[in-house]
This record gives structure tokens, sequence and C-alpha cells, in this order.
């Protein structure tokens, strides 16, 4: 299969090209810059000049191709506009491809987040629709539902879409931009890591290795209209690392740095003090399970749990 990949530098990206071009799919990546041209070609993919603002080079790549996975998404804009900004930029470019691929049934496997569906009480399925947004959940990750949406609703058009809901945490021994090196970057400013209140909202995890795998089985097999979850899980069951306590996590890094673990009212969270512009992230819960994904995709992900791969060293080089 002829693969267009967007975003195939990124945290990611960088993972699935050489994930598609190991099961023998042919890939063409976007880059934006002779760097981000030379990464592509040292992964083994071909490489189109452009970037996201132009929708029409994006529809023409998308129709040269046997399929799309896009992973891009302007975080020049994050500083900002935050996920807000970042959210409308985004829905132009999936309603170009719905442009180049409506009726072909082509797939467009498209990144989206676990956290998206919003605070549901229980742990999100992929059978959970991406909820309506609105003022009160500005700035939080359903901004990204008009997108999620948006993707999905091109199954009507023929196209066979379906969304990726990454992982609050994606973790790998090259993120260097995620959550984790965030909270370890604050937590060596203030001298102290801090969780939300009690810290007993939780998140949820995934390796970066077993993401790139996920986007392959979506792109050959899944069905159109679909959601599925890039979580780890645990033995037996389809939570696992979808259901992390915050403050578990922040105990874990915190053992690993020599600092405390402090839990840091709400009241202080929003001036914005301690988390900045993750405060209205951070207070959130977000348990989700991944079993439809495995039973329907037969993906099972193999790498290290979170807390397991903390021990590995790579987030914590020495001074």
């Amino acid at each position: 299969m002829r693969v267009f990949v967007t975003g195939g530098t990124g945290h990611s990206g960088s993972y699935i090209v050489p994930e598609l071009i190991a099961a023998g799919h042919e890939v063409t990546g976007l880059a934006r810059s002779d760097a981000a041209a030379a990464a592509l070609s040292a992964l083994g993919a071909k490489v189109r000049r452009g970037d996201l603002q132009d929708l029409d080079g994006l529809k023409e790549a998308a129709a040269d191709s046997d399929g799309v996975i896009h992973v891009a998404h302007r975080q020049d804009l994050l500083p900002t506009g935050g996920i807000d900004a970042v959210a409308a930029a985004e829905l132009p470019i999936m309603l170009a491809y719905g442009e180049a691929l409506a009726g072909t049934g082509k797939p467009l496997v498209a990144a989206g987040s676990i956290g998206s569906p919003g605070n549901l009480g229980w742990p999100v399925t992929e059978a959970d629709p991406a909820l309506p947004g609105g003022d009160e959940y500005r700035g939080t990750l359903r901004a990204r539902n008009v997108v999620e949406t948006a993707v999905v609703g091109l199954a009507e058009r023929g196209v066979r879409s379906s969304v990726v809901r990454i992982a609050n945490i994606a973790h790998s021994t090259t993120d260097r931009a995620g959550f984790l090196p965030t909270l370890i970057a604050l937590a060596k400013e203030k001298g102290f890591i801090g969780y939300p209140g009690d810290g007993a909202n939780v998140w949820n995890a995934v390796h970066i290795r077993d993401v790139a795998s996920l986007f392959r089985l979506a792109l050959e097999k899944g069905p159109a209209g679909s959601y599925w979850h890039a979580v780890g899980s645990g033995e037996g069951d389809g939570i696992g690392d979808g259901a992390i306590p915050f403050r578990e996590i922040a105990e874990a890094l915190g053992s690993r740095l020599g600092l405390p673990a402090v839990s840091v009212p709400a009241d202080v969270l929003m001036v914005p003090g301690y988390f900045g512009f993750l405060a209205n992230i951070v207070t959130q819960t977000y348990p989700a399970s991944n079993a439809l994904t495995r039973r329907t995709l037969g993906w099972e992900p193999t790498q290290a749990r979170l807390l397991a791969d903390l021990d590995n060293g790579h987030y914590f080089p020495a001074s």
C-alpha cells in the first residue's frame, strides 16, 4: 500500500513510518524543511515537500496514495492559541482529505486523544463518541472533539476513516516534549513534584511502539467510522495503564528525581500556580479501556508499561 504520512518526524510518526515500511508498505512523508526531509529519508520514506497550510497539496498527496495516516498538528499555535487553535487548524485539513478520498473506500487514520471524550465517570470505550465541547471545555482536550467527529463522519462519504485515540502519556526512549518531560522540568524548577488535590484522578499511558503498531493495523483492516484506543493494558484486562492515579505517577517521578511529591490545592492550580497552562488538563480524570481495539484488530500492547519503563532511566539522565 502506498501510504501518505504527515508528522512522520514527530514522536509517534518516527515510529509509525518504520512500522509501515517493515510491513511492506511504501511510505511518503510530508516535510516542510530540509531537516525533516533528511530525517524521513533516513527512516526509509519518500519525501513530499510542503506543509499543513497547503490544503491543495494535501488533497493531491491523499489522492495519489492508497491511504493516509495523519499525526501532524500545528504545534506552533500552542503558545498563543492553545489546544483550541490547534483543533481549529486541523478541521479544514480533515475536510480536505475527505474531498480527496470521498467514494474511494481508502483508509484515513487520524490521531486523536483518549482524553477527548471527556469525564464520563467510567472507563471510556471505543464505542463512546466524541462528546460536544463548549465554552466550559475551552483549553481542554475536548476542544479536539470537532476534529475527531469530522474524521469519523467521513465514513458516510465512502472513506474508511478512523481515529486512533492516543493515551495522555505516550512514553519512549525518544520522548523529549511529551507530558512526562514537562512534569519533570516543572519538578526541577519548583523543587518538588505536584499532583492535583488528593491525586486520585486517573490518567492513561502507552508505549509509543505500541501506538505505531495500532496505526498500522487501523490502516490495514480497521472498519470505517471507528475509534481505536492506544492505551496500555495489564495482563488479562482491558484497563491496566488506562487508569493510573495521578499521585502514583507523581510519586514515581519524585522518587527517581529525589524530590518530594506534594499535593497542590485546586485553588492554586487555577491561578495558574504550579501547573500553568496544564491546569485544565491535569485536574481531569481519564480512565480508558482498549478491549474493543484488541478484540477487533488483534492489537496487543507488548512494550513496557509506564511505571516499569521509568525504571529504564532514559527520562532521568545522569547530570
